[in-house]
C-alpha cells in the first residue's frame, strides 16, 4: 500500500505556477512534477491567480505579441534544461 505524500503550499503554487506562467501543460508539469494531473489541475483552482484575481489592464497587441514569445521560448528554454540535466544523469550512471 504506497504512503501519501505531504506537498507544502510553496509546492503547490510553483506547479501551479508551471502551467500559468510556465507554458506548460496540466500533463507535461504533472508528468514533470512526477504527480497526479487532476491534484494539479485541482491546485490550479485553488492557487491559480487567473482564478482570483480580476485583470487590471489589458495589454496592447504588441506587448500580448511579445508576451506570447517570451512565454514560448521560456517553454523551450525549460524543455532543453529538463533534457540536459536528464542527459548529464544518463551519462553519470553510464561511467559505472
Amino acid at each position: 500500500m504506497s504512503k501519501r505524500r505531504q506537498h507544502s503550499e510553496e509546492f503547490k503554487r510553483e506547479a501551479v505556477k508551471l502551467v500559468t506562467e510556465g507554458g506548460y501543460t496540466n500533463a507535461q508539469a504533472a508528468r514533470s512534477l512526477g504527480i497526479n494531473d487532476n491534484l494539479l489541475r485541482n491546485w490550479r483552482h485553488k492557487y491559480s491567480p487567473e482564478e482570483n484575481a480580476m485583470p487590471t489592464t489589458e495589454l496592447k497587441e504588441t506587448e500580448a505579441q511579445e508576451l506570447a514569445r517570451l512565454r514560448e521560448e521560456n517553454r523551450r528554454l525549460r524543455m532543453e534544461r529538463d533534457i540536459l540535466k536528464k542527459a548529464t544523469a544518463f551519462f553519470a550512471n553510464d561511467k559505472n
